[in-house]
């Protein structure tokens, strides 16, 4: 049996915890007939549903909040079983599926906000969900403000205004990884009658939203929940009754679904989640270690590092780690000397995703927007997400990038 230090296991220890669930959850092997049937669920795609009876069609009037198949534009019996597993995960009472990360944070803004109302987002919220905020729901007349990813649950309530309805966090933060007190900010929301919303892609699994008071949390199911590189996908999980109606009712109204194929895939992802990430956590940890040693490196965006902003929070709130960090550049390294470094690597590829099998290489210099100066990002900067690669050949990479251009 592999032995894991204490801080490699503190990074995984989640992924222990919920692989069982991932493998289980959703399958019905107790319902399964003398014929037998395959381990996964078929796959059905279809738009038209047909009913015995007019009695029948009338029957299935408000049967939209249940996993019901009512026509294909409401989803199909794979996007029902994934919405099921979803919740499980989250801990939250029901989930709808969407076609993406960004319409998972897009609809419940739309769902909640109405014109005249306030939304309130860290700034360090995922680039695409501050640009809809912008772009969109301002346009509705809906008004937008940040509050800095780096100050206190008191100090966040300056920003509250009268009118504010939802504060739109994402704990750990795009690209700088700060965690955010969820269980005091919930408090705070909920006293001036707030709704929470978390974007928990990085803590899939590892981070229970609704002990923590949130009311709306979601997930990117592109990266860790499917974890192939190969579809978009997005959930939106609620705990409460009335959240749900006003959330599936807005689904339907926009005629926001997923395909039965990529929920399909998604599912069969997940079976495998619980491995893959308790691996990749272990092999981020190692090569998060191992940077913060080098010369070039003022400091390594890593939760599971103590110097990482908000670190005892998520010793406190977590259950594990992800595999996605960034690295901050001292200042006398250049940004095309990052870039030079970027490109020697062999086993990274340049992309902008995370969450798949490969490791992903991505420059964030010029492409992190912060309404608020961020003390953080003191020099060049690059996001690493690390794969299913043997870690050891990643730092040997990393190591032969970095004595190519800094140190021949």
């Amino acid at each position: 049996m592999m032995t894991l230090s204490p801080k490699e296991d503190a990074v995984s220890r989640g992924w222990k915890d919920l692989s069982s669930l991932l493998v289980t959850a959703g399958r019905h092997k107790h319902s399964v007939s003398e014929k037998g049937a395959f381990v996964n669920d078929p796959l059905h795609r279809g738009s038209t549903v047909i009913y015995p009876s007019v009695a029948a069609m009338r029957n299935t009037k408000g049967k939209e909040y249940e996993h019901h198949t009512l026509y294909g534009a409401m989803g199909s019996p794979n996007q029902h079983e994934l919405e099921k597993v979803i919740a499980l995960i989250e801990g939250g009472s029901h989930s709808q599926i969407v076609s993406s990360g960004l319409t998972a944070c897009t609809v419940p803004l739309l769902a909640f906000l109405s014109a005249g109302d306030h939304c309130l987002l860290i700034d360090s919220i995922y680039g695409p969900t501050k640009r809809f905020s912008e772009k969109v729901m301002k346009k509705f007349g809906v008004e937008i403000s940040y509050y800095p990813a780096d100050i206190s649950v008191d100090e966040i309530e300056n920003y509250i205004q009268r009118n504010t309805k939802v504060i739109f966090t994402e704990s750990p933060g795009s690209h700088t990884f700060e965690i955010q007190d969820i269980r005091a900010l919930s408090r705070l929301a909920h006293q001036h009658h707030i709704k929470l919303f978390l974007d928990n892609t990085w803590g899939i699994g590892v981070f229970k939203p609704f002990e923590h008071g949130v009311d709306v949390s979601i997930q990117a199911l592109t990266k860790y929940g499917n974890g192939h590189s190969d579809l978009v996908l997005g959930a939106i999980t609620v705990n409460k009754d009335e959240d749900w109606y006003l959330l599936r009712d807005t689904s339907i109204a926009l005629g926001e679904v997923a395909g039965a194929d990529v929920c399909w895939l998604t599912l069969r992802g997940l079976r495998t989640l619980g491995a893959r990430l308790e691996k990749q956590s272990i092999s981020a940890l190692k090569i998060a270690q191992w940077c913060q040693e080098q010369p070039e490196i003022e400091r390594v965006l890593h939760p599971a590092l103590p110097s990482c902003y908000g670190h005892e929070l998520w010793k406190r709130d977590f259950t594990g780690a992800s595999s996605v960090f960034t690295l901050v550049f001292k200042q006398f390294i250049t940004t095309q000397q990052v870039i030079d470094m970027i490109e020697k690597l062999n086993l990274f590829s340049i992309g902008a995703s995370w969450g798949g099998y490969e490791s992903l290489v991505l420059l964030t210099d010029g492409e992190i927007y912060r309404n608020f100066s961020n003390k953080l990002l003191t020099g060049s900067a690059c996001r690493l997400h690390i794969g299913l690669e043997n870690p050891e050949d990643l730092i040997a990479d990393l190591n032969h990038s970095f004595t190519t251009i800094w140190r021949s």
